[in-house]
């Protein structure tokens, strides 16, 4: 009764044009508060650029609490291990397939342990490569050529997957990439300006493809 109370919330939510974002918090010791300045500062680009309302404050939201179903859209990152309890594994499956999006930022050291947390949670969906036609890269900012390539780690391409239920994207996997590094004040990466603002047009893609679809 509780997770249905919660599934109702959630599109209730949708329907009153509710805009704002959360970020996961998980076990396993991964460090899940990687990056703070990088959700706030996309969500004042986000504002400004493509007159979204987004709390310039987003709170942090367990994965085995209702309160995920408040928001339409969960960022995740980190360098470390994740674990998903069944618990965990129930509440995500269920707020994922109900509607609500979850984006996963490989803040190098994360890929192995997620891919393998992605799998308890949904052991028949396998990551796709999104191709550069995807309306994820044409919102208001276009990417032609798809995820762009923030910062350097082992001269890999930037890839984006994602997992698809019944035809719709709910889960979009940046890889080898680091967007969310690209948010961050400048201060803290020393990225030029053009290349913050080209990842800042990526996460502003992300976030308008999640709350329209």
């Amino acid at each position: 009764m509780k997770q249905f109370i919660a599934i109702l919330f959630f599109w209730v939510s949708v329907f009153t044009n509710a805009q704002d974002v959360a970020i996961l918090k998980y076990n396993g010791g991964g460090d899940w508060y990687a990056n703070p300045t990088a959700i706030p500062n996309l969500v004042a680009f986000t504002n400004q650029n493509i007159k979204t309302n987004i709390s310039e404050n987003p709170i942090s939201v367990a994965v085995n609490s209702e309160d995920i179903y408040n928001y339409p859209i969960l960022f995740m990152t980190g360098h470390g291990n994740v674990y998903f309890s069944d618990e965990d594994i129930t509440n995500l499956k269920n707020y994922l397939i109900s509607g609500g999006f979850l984006h996963i930022s490989d803040n190098y050291g994360l890929d192995k342990f997620i891919r393998a947390e992605l799998k308890k949670v949904f052991p028949n969906l396998e990551l796709q490569e999104i191709p550069s036609n995807h309306p994820i890269y044409n919102q208001t900012f276009k990417f032609p050529e798809g995820i762009p390539k923030i910062h350097e780690h082992d001269k890999k391409p930037a890839q984006g997957f994602g997992l698809f239920y019944e035809g719709r994207l709910i889960v979009f996997y940046d890889y080898e990439t680091d967007l969310s590094d690209g948010w961050e004040d400048e201060i803290i990466h020393n990225n030029p300006k053009t290349v913050r603002e080209i990842a800042l047009k990526m996460g502003s893609n992300i976030i308008e493809y999640a709350f329209t679809n």
